[in-house]
C-alpha cells in the first residue's frame, strides 16, 4: 500500500488529467447523488466547503442550497476551521492562507445536520485522507453531524492508509459509487 504522501502525489497527478470544465461536469453528477440522500433533503443546516480548482466543485450548489437551507462554510484560522454562514457572494472574501473564498460575519455556533467534506482520497470503508494538515479531522471530532465525503471516481480506493485520529465518513459519494457505513 502506498504511503499517505505517495497517494497524495498519485491523486495530484490524476487530477491534472482533467480540465476544470471536466471536473465541474463530473461534480454535477456527484451533487445529484448527494442531494438525493434523505439525510441531506431533511437537513436544515449543512456545512459544505468553497472548492478549490482541484476539488469537487461546490460554488453552484452552495448558492442553490442557500436559498432553502442554512449553508455554512469553513474559514481557516491558524490550524483550525471556524464556521460561518454563507450569505451570498457579496459577503465573501479571499481567505488569508489559501485564497479560498470565505464568508464574512460572525462564527456560527448552532447545530449542524450534515457536513460535506472534501478529501484527497477515500476508501470503501469510508476512510478519508485529506491534504495532511488535520483541519477537518479536528473539526469533525467536535461535531455530531452526518459526514459525507465527496470525490471523483479516481479518488476512491479499496483501501487507504489511516491513522487513529482520522475521522470516518458516514457516506462517500463519487460519480458512480455510494459507500456508506451501515448501522
Amino acid at each position: 500500500m502506498e504511503t499517505k504522501n505517495e497517494l497524495r502525489r498519485t491523486v495530484r497527478q490524476l487530477k491534472k488529467e482533467f480540465s476544470l470544465e471536466e471536473k465541474k461536469r463530473r461534480s454535477e453528477t456527484i451533487w445529484r447523488n448527494v442531494l438525493e440522500l434523505s439525510v441531506v433533503q431533511s437537513a436544515k443546516t449543512i456545512l459544505i466547503y468553497w472548492s478549490m480548482d482541484d476539488e469537487v466543485f461546490t460554488h453552484n450548489v452552495v448558492q442553490q442550497l442557500a436559498t432553502e437551507k442554512t449553508v455554512l462554510l469553513p474559514v481557516v484560522d491558524g490550524n483550525y476551521l471556524r464556521i460561518k454562514q454563507f450569505r451570498g457572494l457579496e459577503n465573501m472574501r479571499a481567505g488569508e492562507q489559501f485564497g479560498i473564498g470565505e464568508p464574512t460575519g460572525d462564527d456560527y455556533t448552532g447545530n449542524i445536520d450534515v457536513i460535506v467534506v472534501p478529501g484527497v482520497a477515500f476508501d470503501r470503508q469510508c476512510n478519508r485522507m485529506g491534504r495532511g494538515r488535520g483541519f477537518y479531522d479536528r473539526l469533525l471530532k467536535m461535531q455530531n453531524a452526518t459526514k459525507i465525503g465527496v470525490a471523483f471516481d479516481f479518488q476512491l480506493f479499496d483501501s487507504i492508509p489511516t491513522e487513529p485520529f482520522d475521522v470516518k465518513m458516514d457516506f462517500v459519494l463519487s460519480e458512480t459509487e455510494r459507500v456508506e457505513i451501515l448501522p
